[in-house]
């Protein structure tokens, strides 16, 4: 299994605005094979931070989703809310609670 954690920091004022983006392609994405988990957050500490968690089966899945025609518009309506680039890491799943068969 694949999975990422991502820090999207907004403009001020655009982090509402962003969290519906996102949780619009949680909506999309979870419909796509390989798909396990995209779990939008808000962090409770700085107003304007974003942390976006992703499970997929492999990375393949997750770099297939990032070309889908569904996907591509939500991006682009993201992108201008967005201040600075995105800080994450990629990592492998040990296992865990939540992750189904």
């Amino acid at each position: 299994m694949y999975a990422m954690t991502g820090k999207l920091t907004a403009q001020t004022g655009k982090r509402t605005m962003l969290v519906d983006i996102l949780l619009r392609a949680s909506s999309v994405v979870s419909q796509f094979p390989g798909c396990r988990a995209y779990i939008v957050n808000e962090d409770v500490v700085d107003e304007t931070s974003v942390w976006v968690f992703e499970i997929w089966d492999d990375k393949e899945a997750h770099d297939m989703s990032l070309k889908d025609e569904r996907v591509r518009p939500l991006i682009a309506e993201a992108i201008p809310l967005i201040s600075g680039a995105p800080s994450g890491v990629e990592l492998k799943v040990a296992g865990g609670h939540g992750l189904g068969s």
